[in-house]
C-alpha cells in the first residue's frame, strides 16, 4: 500500500454511521474507510437494545419527538430532532431492504419493545439483544465489496490549510505513517467513553475525533453532557458489561440490597426514568444495587447475549449487581443537518458529532437512529455538491505532543473522580489544573499510536472538564452538586469551543492558540 494517496471520500471509523455513508456514497464515489482496529469494531457492534422509530399506526412522530426532547431536558435542536423522528420509519425500511433482519413475532409482525423514557414500545431489535451486531454484519458485507478498507491505522491529525480540510494522516501499529488526501473527510470515530474506568464503550473509543477536529479549528460543543448508563454489570472481578435497558422495559426492576425498589418515589416512570435520573439514584445508594430479572419472561431467549455473559443457570430468577458506566457523549463536533462542520470539506456523523438531537440526555435507542438518519443526510449533500477548492500543496505536519504525559489510567481516574456522574467546582478545578499542566508542557513529535491516543484522551478530557466548569447549573447528564438546579439563562445555551475563540485558551498576547 502506498503511504501517500488520494481518495474522493475518506471515512475515519467503522461503526454504523461510517459504514452506512461509505455504502451510500460508493456507487458514485471512490471511498476509503480507515479504522484504528479491525473493521467493524465499534460501539455500534455492542448496541444491544435496538433502534427507536415510529413504525405503527398507534404511535406518532410527535410522541417520539416529545419523548426525545423531554429526556433531553429541552436542550435539543428542535428542527433536527423533528427531522430525526420523522425519518425513522423510512430509515428502518431502508435497513430492511439492505438485509437487516429485525426480530419478528409468531404472526410475522415485527417485535417492538419499550425502553426508558419512551411512552410507546417503538424499539425494533435483532437477535434479541444483538441489534448492533446485526446492523454491522449487514453493512460490512456490503462495504467490503464497494470500498477500500484499511485496518489497524490510527488517525493522528487532519490536514487543514486556510480553513479547508484536505485529508488526514495515520499511524500504523508499528509507527509507519500513512497520508491520505481527500475531497471530503468524514469523521465517524465515536464518542469518548474510554476516558472513564467503567464504560460500555469499545476500547477504541477514546475521543480521537473530537480532539482532531478541535485542533483543526472546528467548533465542538455540549461536551459537558456525558450519559452514564445505569446498568453495567458489577459482579466481582468481572469486566464492565452493559445490561440493556430493554431488560427493564420487559419488567426488570432495580432493587436495593434489602430488596426495596430503588426508584420508588424518585420518578413517575420508576425504573424506566431517563438514564441520568436512574444513574444518579444508583450512585447515591451506599450499598450495591441489583437488577431483579425475575419478572422478565423467557429471559434467556429474549436476551441471549446478556444471559450468556452472565452465565447463570436460570437468569430469570437472579438479582444481578449493577453500577453506572460512561455510555454516550451527547456533545461532540458541531454539525448542521448534513453533517458539515465549521471546517470546509470536513463532516462528522454518529456519536462524534453534535447535531443537537439528544439534548442534555439521549433517549434510549436513538443513537442508531441518529447514525442512519444523518448518514443519509450527509450522503445526499455530498452526492449533490462539489467540494470547496483545496490547496493541493498541503503536506504532512507531525503532531506535537507534550514531552511528559500522564498514563491513560490516571486520566480515567481523574475523569471518574471529578468529571463523573456528579461534579462540583473544586473537583473540576483540580481536573482542569492537572490536565492543563500536561498540555502546557514542552512538545515533541508523536512517535507511537499510544502517544497519539493518550494525547487525544488528555485534550478531550480537558475540553470536557472546562466545559463542565463553565456550565454552572445542572441539566440532564451534567449534574453540579454546587448548582443542583437548572437555570433559565442556560436554557438552549450551548457551551461551544473553538481553538481560535476559546476563552480557556489564551496566550499573554491575547491571541488564541491550543496548548
Amino acid at each position: 500500500m502506498d503511504n501517500n494517496f488520494h481518495t474522493e471520500v475518506l471515512v475515519i471509523g467503522s461503526g454504523v454511521a461510517g459504514l452506512l455513508i461509505a455504502e451510500l456514497l460508493s456507487a458514485e464515489k471512490n471511498v476509503t474507510v480507515i479504522t484504528r482496529s479491525e473493521l467493524g469494531r465499534s460501539n455500534s457492534r455492542l448496541a444491544q437494545g435496538g433502534i427507536a422509530a415510529v413504525t405503527t399506526e398507534d404511535d406518532s412522530w410527535a410522541d417520539h419527538f416529545f419523548d426525545t426532547i423531554q429526556a433531553g431536558v429541552f436542550h435539543n435542536n428542535d428542527e433536527l430532532t423533528e427531522l430525526l423522528v420523522k425519518k425513522g420509519g423510512e430509515r428502518v425500511k431502508q435497513l430492511i431492504e439492505m438485509g437487516v433482519a429485525f426480530d419478528r413475532n409468531m404472526d410475522g409482525s415485527y417485535s417492538r419493545c419499550r425502553e426508558g423514557a419512551h411512552r410507546k414500545p417503538r424499539i425494533l431489535h435483532a437477535g434479541g439483544d444483538a441489534t448492533g451486531k446485526e446492523l454491522m454484519d449487514t453493512l460490512i458485507k456490503r462495504v467490503k465489496k464497494s470500498c477500500m478498507i484499511i485496518e489497524h491505522h490510527t488517525a493522528a491529525d487532519l490536514l487543514v490549510e486556510k480553513g479547508v480540510c484536505a485529508g488526514a494522516w495515520f499511524m500504523g501499529e508499528e509507527g509507519k505513517l500513512l497520508t491520505v488526501k481527500a475531497d471530503y473527510v468524514i469523521l465517524a470515530t465515536g464518542g469518548a467513553g474510554q476516558l472513564y474506568p467503567i464504560t460500555s464503550n469499545d476500547a477504541s473509543v477514546t475521543g480521537d475525533g473530537i480532539a482532531m477536529a478541535f485542533r483543526a479549528g472546528a467548533t465542538v460543543s455540549d461536551l459537558e453532557f456525558m450519559q452514564f448508563h445505569p446498568t453495567m454489570y458489577a459482579g466481582k472481578g468481572a469486566s464492565p458489561f452493559l445490561i440493556s435497558e430493554a431488560v427493564r422495559g420487559e419488567g426488570g426492576r432495580l432493587v436495593t440490597s434489602s430488596g426495596q425498589r430503588l426508584m420508588e418515589g424518585k420518578h413517575d416512570l420508576l425504573d424506566l426514568a431517563p438514564r441520568d435520573v436512574v444513574s444518579r439514584a444508583i450512585a447515591e445508594e451506599r450499598s450495591l444495587v441489583y437488577l431483579d430479572t425475575s419478572s422478565v419472561s423467557n429471559f434467556n431467549d429474549r436476551f441471549p447475549t446478556i444471559a450468556s455473559y452472565l452465565n447463570l443457570d436460570d437468569a430469570s430468577s437472579k438479582r444481578v449487581p449493577v453500577q453506572p458506566g460512561a455510555h454516550f457523549l451527547m456533545g461532540g463536533v458541531e454539525t448542521d443537518r448534513y453533517g458539515r462542520t465549521t471546517v470546509a470539506n470536513l463532516f462528522a456523523i454518529g456519536e462524534v458529532a453534535n447535531t443537537g438531537v439528544h439534548g442534555a440526555n439521549r433517549l434510549a435507542s436513538n443513537s442508531l437512529l441518529e447514525a442512519v438518519v444523518f448518514a443519509n443526510e450527509s450522503a445526499t449533500w455530498v452526492l449533490n455538491h462539489t467540494p470547496i477548492q483545496q490547496d493541493v500543496s498541503v503536506t504532512f505536519q507531525p503532531l506535537h505532543i507534550p514531552i511528559s504525559m500522564p498514563a491513560a489510567s490516571m486520566i480515567r481516574s481523574m475523569m471518574s473522580d471529578y468529571v463523573g456522574i456528579t461534579r462540583h467546582a473544586a473537583g473540576l478545578t483540580t481536573a482542569i489544573n492537572e490536565l492543563g499542566f500536561y498540555l502546557k508542557g514542552r512538545k515533541k513529535p508523536a512517535s507511537s499510536v499510544e502517544e497519539v491516543t493518550v494525547y487525544n484522551m488528555l485534550q478531550t478530557s480537558w475540553l470536557m472538564a472546562t466545559s463542565a466548569h463553565m456550565r454552572t447549573e445542572s441539566r440532564g447528564g451534567h449534574h453540579r452538586l454546587d448548582f443542583p438546579q437548572s437555570k433559565q439563562r442556560f436554557q438552549q445555551k450551548r457551551i461551544t469551543r473553538r481553538i481560535f475563540e476559546d476563552e480557556w485558551i489564551t496566550t499573554e498576547k491575547k491571541s488564541r492558540a491550543v496548548f
